[in-house]
């Protein structure tokens, strides 16, 4: 076929967005670190040398990434001085934010480290374990969970199922199966304080640092404990799963222990990646980085697994309620979503 020359420049100008974007990662995972998007929130609008003295860096530096960052349209310049905007800040000065984009930047620097392991997978087909990921991608994706556990978790998501928040305002017994560094189960037991949280994960370096994020916080009825989706120990009113379930190597036993672990009448809250059933729906921004992510994480995390199942995450409700089913539940309805996540709620 002859070539079409302006579908190439298009193509070209594609490719360019996403160079610049993935050359932007480590200048963003800079201006957190540092501060610099803190301080120029701060004391902005301000010339470089200005915002440097502010965040006691050199301001040969801070310049060039002033420059760059401004050409990626993450910064505000006018007139010699720079400063961010209120949608600027939302994503990259405001911890608490929904939209707070860090810890997704963060995730990617380890994913790229990460290649060498994930590309020796494709030919042997084995996975890469949790574990055994590079850098701390644990603690990266706990960020990058945040903005949405912190603003929906509470305010949206429980009160979407079916008499769960009286439940627990009452008192109840929960597990958080999958629960990494504990964020969304200390949330939860934040706001319910008569009742009592187990989170449960199969990685003891996350157990670790739930356990210490927990007493930093003073968050006295809740415990972490490692264990595994498919055999942690006691009974429970109500279980959550936090965008895991795709990530097991067997989420059917996984499904079949948490039914036999829930209370008669007991509730199983599943939140996972937003997605459709079919590929044709997911070609898009968020599949673009659910499927990214998906190859790079969450599909060796499962191969390295008994079982293997490999759901990855864009698995699609349909996929994932038939996991649910096998366990034995029968009813699963979607409770809420957010244009990352679903909430599945499963009796």
């Amino acid at each position: 076929m002859p070539l079409d020359e302006t579908a190439l420049n298009t193509f070209i100008l594609q490719i360019l967005g996403d160079l610049g974007g993935a050359m932007s990662i480590p200048l963003v995972r800079i201006g957190d670190a540092l501060g610099l998007y803190r301080t120029l929130e701060r004391i902005g609008p301000a010339t470089a040398e200005t915002l440097a003295d502010a965040a006691e860096c050199h301001p040969r530096y801070v310049r060039e990434w002033l420059a760059a960052q401004a050409a990626s349209g993450y910064v505000t310049h006018e007139s010699g001085r720079f400063s961010l905007s209120p949608e600027q800040a939302f994503v990259f000065a405001s911890p608490d934010s929904p939209a707070n984009m860090i810890g997704a930047f963060d995730t990617a620097a380890a994913m790229v480290e990460n290649q060498a392991k994930v590309q020796a997978a494709f030919k042997t087909g084995k996975g890469v374990a949790w574990g055994d990921q590079a850098g701390c991608l644990f603690c990266s994706v706990a960020r990058m969970f945040r903005p949405g556990y912190v603003n929906a978790l509470v305010q949206q998501w429980l009160p979407a199922l079916d008499g769960v928040t009286d439940l627990l305002t009452e008192g109840a017994t929960v597990a958080d199966i999958g629960c990494g560094h504990g964020l969304s189960t200390i949330l939860m037991a934040q706001a319910f304080p008569k009742s009592t949280f187990v989170g449960y994960d199969f990685h003891p370096g996350s157990i670790a640092a739930a356990t210490a994020h927990a007493a930093a916080h003073g968050v006295g009825n809740v415990r972490f404990e490692v264990g595994r989706a498919q055999d942690f120990p006691g009974t429970f009113d109500f279980v959550t799963c936090f965008d895991c379930l795709h990530d097991m190597g067997d989420p059917a036993a996984a499904a079949t222990h948490i039914r036999s672990a829930l209370k008669p009448g007991g509730t199983w809250m599943v939140v996972e990646p937003n997605a459709g059933d079919r590929l044709e729906s997911n070609l898009n921004p968020v599949g673009r980085l659910y499927y990214s992510a998906s190859t790079m994480i969450c599909v060796p995390t499962s191969l390295a697994q008994e079982i293997g199942t490999a759901l990855g995450a864009q698995a699609g409700e349909a996929r994932i309620a038939e996991v649910i089913r096998s366990g034995g539940f029968t009813k699963v309805r979607r409770a809420a979503e957010t244009p990352l996540n679903m909430v599945l709620e499963a009796t």
